[in-house]
């Protein structure tokens, strides 16, 4: 889309980006991370404070990300350079894009990764593997995946070129079938999951754990949870939102179609609890496995469970789903940015970002089993408490999620808030000079900047 977005780069429909959008947002965090942070939380009472988050912080970002994407009509870099320009401030502001797509980039590299794992248990559901395991079993099955580098590769080559061939279709050849394919088989498997839970499952101790309020649980840590779950869950900062809202006509609604992404996002979050967490409680299984929930802890329940061969394959298509839409979106930032600032035409652009990614996820890959010992020997920024003791997969999540977003999302802020005049603010928004925008305004320039550092310095230092 080198120069900017034109018409054949653009969203076909309001739905379509809408697809596109909670399709990037919704991954495998959504699946496990928040409805176990939710049980351990207080329930009803965290729900209602990450609510408070996703729309207080998340919203107001996502906002700023989408209306700087559709201003600058452009790569994430060259977006935020463009308004930059028009309202006169340093160029060097693109430095926000510039980040984010590096942090996408980084995240692709082992995100494909983790797809993979995806797609192995989902042909090991599909062919019984299942059947009759107990826990060492289970445990062990896992083991065997991260300690074969072979398999990985194999499953990860299998990611990237799903990647390749969407991407290098484009927007309405491309990312846009993708995604109206990944994202019903998303929700309809959670649907169906969520009613074979209410059969089959224990969905009053479900209720209970999701849902019964426990305000004696919130605190300061429950706080920075839930800013930490709405700001991640979200996809903010990746520079992904951005070029998503170079792709965006002018007709569509910024602070509505962004209202929406915030509750799919959560919706599927929350519905994903109640499709899990009904067999985790019916077979007596711990609900604090958190990734090992996954592909260690579930496994047991399908083993045992009337039709549990079927009902295994729906659940891995659903965790495909929300991998494969996540990979798209990240592969699309890194590839747009390629074509405006390298020349690279789409097609060969995004060879050359799921290659390198590939050659790069080889190091997660052999960081699980042929260079586990010597990464910690290495010791690399151990000195940093937040890293010390990870893997190379850990440690290039840690970066990338917990500090590069974090630093964008803060200067995304700073920049949009301080830097953008409120006439070219509400142009861009289409919105009134009222309530909201004062809110929104308030938010972005005077709450949400400062508490991302306050997460950013905690997510170090700890």
């Amino acid at each position: 889309m080198a120069g900017g977005s034109s018409s054949q780069d653009q969203w076909s429909s309001t739905w379509a980006f809408l697809l596109a959008a909670v399709g990037f947002a919704v991954g495998m965090g959504n699946i496990w991370r928040f409805p176990y942070q939710l049980g351990e939380n207080g329930g009803a009472a965290f729900l209602i404070l990450y609510l408070a988050c996703a729309l207080a912080i998340g919203l107001p970002l996502l906002i700023t990300e989408i209306s700087m994407g559709r201003r600058g009509a452009a790569s994430a870099s060259a977006s935020v350079r463009n308004v930059a320009t028009e309202v006169g401030a340093s160029t060097n502001w693109g430095f926000i894009g510039t980040l984010g797509i590096f942090c996408a980039f980084i995240i692709l590299t082992y995100y494909t990764v983790l797809s993979g794992w995806t797609l192995d248990y989902f042909v090991k559901a599909a062919t019984g593997a299942f059947a009759g395991a107990d826990a060492e079993m289970t445990g062990t099955m896992f083991a065997d995946l991260l300690g074969n580098p072979w398999v990985l590769m194999f499953w990860n080559t299998v990611v990237h070129v799903m990647i390749v061939i969407v991407i290098s279709q484009g927007i309405q050849s491309g990312l846009e079938p993708a995604v109206k394919i990944l994202m019903p088989a998303l929700f309809g498997a959670i649907v169906i999951m969520v009613i074979y839970g209410i059969f089959a499952g224990d969905m009053g101790a479900t209720l209970r754990f999701l849902l019964e309020p426990d305000f004696s649980k919130l605190s300061f840590g429950t706080l920075m949870a839930a800013i930490g779950q709405a700001f991640f869950s979200i996809g903010i900062g990746m520079g992904s939102l951005i070029v998503f809202g170079a792709y965006m006509p002018k007709d569509f609604s910024i602070p509505r179609c962004s209202a929406y992404v915030i509750f799919m996002d959560t919706g599927v979050a929350l519905m994903a609890g109640f499709a899990i967490f009904p067999l985790v409680f019916a077979y007596g299984l711990d609900p604090s496995g958190g990734a090992g929930l996954i592909f260690q802890t579930l496994p047991l329940a399908f083993g045992q469970m009337p039709g549990g061969q079927l009902f295994g394959s729906i659940f891995f298509v659903l965790l495909i789903a929300a991998a494969l839409s996540s990979c798209l979106g990240l592969a699309e930032g890194v590839t747009n940015w390629l074509d405006e600032h390298m020349n690279i035409p789409r097609k060969k652009g995004v060879l050359w970002v799921s290659g390198t990614a590939w050659v790069l996820g080889i190091a997660s890959i052999l960081g699980f089993s042929v260079w586990k010992d010597g990464w910690a020997e290495l010791g690399l920024l151990y000195w940093i408490p937040s890293y010390d003791g990870k893997d190379i997969f850990d440690t290039l999540d840690t970066l990338a999620a917990n500090n590069m977003l974090l630093i964008g999302g803060a200067l995304s802020a700073i920049f949009f808030g301080w830097f953008v005049p409120k006439a070219l603010k509400l142009d861009e928004m289409n919105v009134e000079d009222g309530k909201f925008f004062a809110f929104w305004r308030f938010m972005i320039r005077f709450v949400i900047p400062p508490i991302l550092i306050i997460a950013l310095a905690m997510g170090i230092t700890e």
